[in-house]
C-alpha cells in the first residue's frame, strides 16, 4: 500500500462516521488534490469508501457541487487492518536493514 494511500485512510479513520469531500480529504492527508482522487476512486471502486453528491445548488452555493466520501463498515475495518500491516512491515523493514528505514545509513 503506498503512503499516500495510507495517509488518504488515516485521514477517514480519525473520524470514521464522517463524510469527506476532496479538498477535506487533501487538508487531512496533507496530498494534492491529483494525488487524492484516483486513490478515492480506487477505494471506492473496492467497497472500501461509499459516496453521494451533495443537494445542494451550485449556482446557490457559488462553487461547483461536492461530492463526499465515508468509510463503509467493511472499509473501516479494512483500512484499519491494512494499516496495521503496512505498520508491521515498515517496523520490520526497520529491524532488518535500519539505514534504509531510519533515513541514515
Amino acid at each position: 500500500m503506498t503512503l499516500p494511500t495510507q495517509l488518504v485512510l488515516r485521514a477517514f479513520l480519525e473520524q470514521p462516521a464522517e463524510e469527506l469531500y476532496g479538498l477535506e480529504v487533501c487538508a487531512r492527508a496533507q496530498l494534492a488534490s491529483g494525488t487524492i482522487h484516483p486513490i478515492l476512486a480506487r477505494l471506492e471502486s473496492v467497497g472500501w469508501l461509499v459516496s453521494r453528491w451533495e443537494e445542494a445548488d451550485p449556482h446557490e452555493q457559488g462553487r461547483p457541487r461536492r461530492r463526499y466520501y465515508r468509510l463503509s463498515p467493511d472499509g473501516c475495518v479494512s483500512a484499519r487492518a491494512a494499516l496495521a500491516r503496512a505498520t508491521a512491515d515498515r517496523n520490520a523493514l526497520g529491524v532488518l536493514r535500519p539505514g534504509l528505514a531510519g533515513g541514515a545509513g
